[in-house]
């Protein structure tokens, strides 16, 4: 018998400050009395240091937002002249000349939320952001050897999803028959500063993730003048947000199971040099037979190596580990933080960092004061849990990395595959799907939408006529070689 109080109280939270979308916020980067952002460029811009172009994917530039110099990124520790406040004219010339594949590294960080109070403002740091080589994400691909899809080719069903950037949208391959998800991107909403290269990431991540079980992976990418598209695996059992504001609470037993896939998920990501950074119940979806698949990696980080860390303020609010909120350099240690934030909402029905009343008192419903409880407030374990599932929680929820369950320099995952919580987990059954999930989402067919919220699916679906006068605003080469076809996939479709 479903809860109708908790249910309407779990609505309620989606609208509030603890399920506001991931986002990031803007850094600005402090060397010699310059205040620097990250910017991109047309090709006639030029480093006032080493003097090559600045421009193109992984070719990222910096402009001091006082003086207005311009400079590569991997140019704006080595100059020594000291920002003059005073306006210096940026260099642009006609020119035809190659930048070497050079990796960016950053200097001094400074986070600079647009709207977070100072005084938690993250402190220095390095952000070492490895950039591939060009002739791998600039050269367009070539049609002999590379099938290439259109919106032609897909009829579009139904709203299934939307974020912060995009819209997802259920699709069907009109050659094949075959459903899968499209999530759609307009390319005026990521033209600016570092927006690209994420999408950039959020690509790579995506085929990455094409070999796990566990993971949402890529079928193929296209795009229009005015927009990128992102044709994913359909997951049709819908998200454990949407499960568990029917369910208000999980047994220990399904929770388990959840978090033990989850976790096999994040070390392979991990393995692979990549933090998730938005772990949440929103993108934990369930697939027809009950297994998790994460998805959305807009908020990924690459190229993190055993010890390497990162700076970037971004992730969605109740989630964010500690470390990030006292502006400290992190690594994998905050996607182990998030689930231990999951695992205790799937368990207890509400999140550690609920506040009662909140909701009422305008104060309380801010980011501020939720990143302040985050840091501040002691989590209570409810009393109802098992001696295990605390000890469980205690551990991913420890403040300090250093100490943090999954975070041990030498043992790592392994120290979750031994705690005892898991104890009764088959880890290389549950890696082979070879145990059974402990619900399966009912399900008619494989376009069934029951479990998908109607705020969505009851939205027309449509994709608004372009604008010329955006369109022509558009670098369009900054898009060039996103077009992308799984070769599995291909492969099996000719078999159809």
């Amino acid at each position: 018998m479903k809860d109708n109080t908790s249910l309407t109280m779990a609505k309620n939270k989606i609208g509030s400050i603890y399920r506001r979308g991931a986002r990031r916020w803007r850094k600005l980067y402090r060397i010699n009395g310059h205040i620097f952002q990250a910017k991109r460029f047309n090709r006639k811009a030029f480093c006032a240091f080493c003097h090559d172009r600045i421009w193109g994917l992984g070719r990222q530039g910096f402009k001091c937002i006082q003086c207005k110099l311009l400079v590569h990124k991997k140019c704006h520790k080595l100059g020594n002249k000291p920002c003059s406040n005073e306006h210096v004219e940026p260099v642009f010339k006609e020119r035809d000349h190659h930048d070497p594949n050079d990796e960016s590294s950053t200097g001094d960080v400074m986070q600079a939320p647009l709207d977070y109070p100072s005084e938690l403002h993250a402190g220095d740091g390095c952000d070492q952001v490895p950039v591939e080589a060009s002739d791998n994400v600039e050269e367009p691909l070539e049609p002999v050897s590379q099938r290439q899809y259109s919106l032609n080719d897909f009829e579009l069903i139904r709203v299934i999803g939307r974020g912060s950037y995009a819209k997802v949208l259920m699709v069907e391959l009109k050659k094949t028959r075959r459903i899968y998800a499209m999530k759609v991107i307009k390319k005026a909403l990521v033209t600016d500063d570092e927006d690209i290269d994420w999408v950039q990431t959020e690509k790579h991540v995506f085929e990455t993730a094409s070999n796990h079980p566990f993971l949402v992976g890529l079928h193929s990418c296209f795009q229009t003048p005015s927009r990128l598209f992102f044709v994913i695996e359909f997951v049709r059992g819908g998200d454990l947000m949407f499960h568990m504001q029917r369910q208000r609470r999980l047994p220990e037993e399904h929770a388990r199971f959840y978090a033990a896939e989850i976790s096999l998920a994040l070390n392979f990501l991990h393995e692979k040099g990549i933090i998730y950074r938005d772990l949440k119940l929103d993108n934990v979806l369930l697939d027809h037979e009950g297994h998790i698949k994460l998805t959305d990696y807009g908020m990924c980080k690459e190229g993190i190596r055993p010890g390497d860390t990162t700076s970037t303020f971004c992730g969605t609010p109740n989630y964010i580990a500690p470390e990030i909120l006292r502006g400290e350099d992190y690594g994998f240690s905050v996607d182990w933080w998030a689930l231990g934030v999951l695992l205790y909402e799937m368990l207890a029905g509400r999140s550690p960092f609920d506040i009662a009343g909140a909701s009422e008192n305008p104060d309380q419903n801010t980011e501020d004061y939720l990143f302040q409880v985050i840091l501040e407030k002691t989590i209570r374990i409810p009393r109802s849990l098992s001696v295990k599932a605390a000890s469980v929680l205690k551990g991913f929820l420890n403040k300090n990395p250093a100490d943090r369950l999954g975070c041990n320099r030498d043992s790592a995952f392994m120290d979750i595959v031994n705690h005892s919580f898991f104890k009764s987990i088959d880890w290389e059954m549950l890696e082979q799907k070879q145990i059974t999930p402990p619900f399966r989402p009912r399900l008619d067919s494989d376009r069934d939408l029951a479990n998908f919220p109607p705020e969505f699916t009851d939205e027309p679906v449509h994709l608004t006529p372009d604008d010329d006068r955006v369109i022509d605003k558009i670098d369009q080469t900054e898009f060039e070689g996103f077009e992308y076809v799984n070769p599995l996939l291909m492969s099996l479709e000719d078999c159809v």
